[in-house]
């Protein structure tokens, strides 16, 4: 029915095995989505947060780190990861990269709290002291994963992130951006990570991260993720704009219902775990462009589950996503 109001067809996805139970819901209907909703990462997540090596290695066994942002990313969410993983680094020698890979992404996510989501001129010394510290070990870790495991992505993804907060310059980051994208030419968080690059915010042109996201979704097969680069580049716009309303207008909308239509909403599209967090990407630039039609359609896939990341940029974000909900 759906499909006949909304135009197209749309066919329900088939459950997921592995799909964690939906939590109790607020009374607005969302719910914090947790583990990237998949019972394996929950696995996986609590090995870690209980400091059981072996476990998180058998935990392991579906997901291939070295290409897995997500699973890699709530591995580096775990609080405490840090005060164990270095043995598993000395001890483990067969798995001395996973390790490394674990611990270097742990010190950057640990290096960002320390130095907080503060402006720069409001960060303290002592923050950007121990700042640089983490950034530095994880750098050595890094690279070691990267020398191990060479045909990784990951490591030179997290690369990205800590050469943009060291501020180590284009030529480095280039090249980093470079042998990530040789080992995965259409991976969404490296290109994500090089579209944060681009901001004027962190040195670049106005106007230039824009243009890299329409080049890049350009060549995107149908069905493809890489297509919600268009999304956090329209966020990005918003974030550095000072007017509030800059994506309301007709081509901004037009530009999202295509890109959305081109993947997350094509057939072709997977839902992996963790997918989504790359229908709240759209959820929220629909949200900010004003466009009712796909954006509606994105909420109803959603079915309330909300991440924090993107709507993060706001001062209450969970309140926002209500209130973007309720409006669509």
């Amino acid at each position: 029915m759906f499909g006949r109001l909304f135009g197209g067809r749309e066919e329900r996805p088939e459950a997921d095995p592995h799909a964690l139970p939906v939590p109790r819901r607020q009374k607005n209907g969302m719910y914090t989505l947790r583990a990237l909703g998949d019972e394996r990462v929950l696995a996986l997540v609590e090995a870690a947060g209980a400091g059981d090596w072996e476990a998180v290695k058998a935990a392991l066994g579906p997901f291939d780190l070295g290409h897995d942002h997500h699973v890699l990313g709530e591995l580096a969410d775990v609080e405490g990861l840090q005060d164990w993983i270095g043995r598993a680094v000395e001890e483990d020698k067969e798995h001395r990269a996973t390790a490394l890979l674990i611990s270097g992404t742990r010190y950057i996510k640990w290096g960002w709290e320390a130095r907080t989501a503060e402006r720069a001129v409001n960060v303290t010394r002592e923050q950007w002291r121990v700042f640089h510290e983490r950034l530095r070990v994880a750098e050595e870790q890094l690279f070691e994963a990267a020398e191990l495991r060479p045909e990784w992505a990951t490591p030179w993804r997290q690369l990205l992130t800590s050469g943009r907060g060291m501020s180590l310059g284009p030529t480095i980051t280039e090249t980093r951006r470079d042998a990530a994208l040789r080992r995965d030419p259409l991976s969404l968080e490296v290109h994500i990570e090089w579209l944060s690059q681009l901001q004027p915010r962190w040195g670049g042109e106005p106007g230039q991260a824009l243009a890299f996201a329409r080049e890049a979704f350009a060549r995107t097969p149908q069905g493809h993720r890489l297509g919600c680069l268009i999304a956090m580049a329209h966020i990005e716009e918003w974030v550095e704009s000072d007017r509030k309303d800059c994506l309301t207008s007709p081509d901004i909308q037009a530009e999202l219902r295509d890109a959305a239509d081109h993947s997350i909403l094509h057939p072709a599209y997977l839902r992996r775990p963790g997918w989504q967090a790359d229908f709240n990407l759209f959820a929220m630039a629909l949200s900010l462009a004003g466009e009712r039609h796909t954006g509606r359609r994105v909420f109803r896939a959603l079915d309330g589950a909300y991440t924090r990341w993107p709507w993060a940029y706001f001062a209450e974000p969970e309140k926002q996503f209500a209130r973007s909900l309720r409006r669509a």
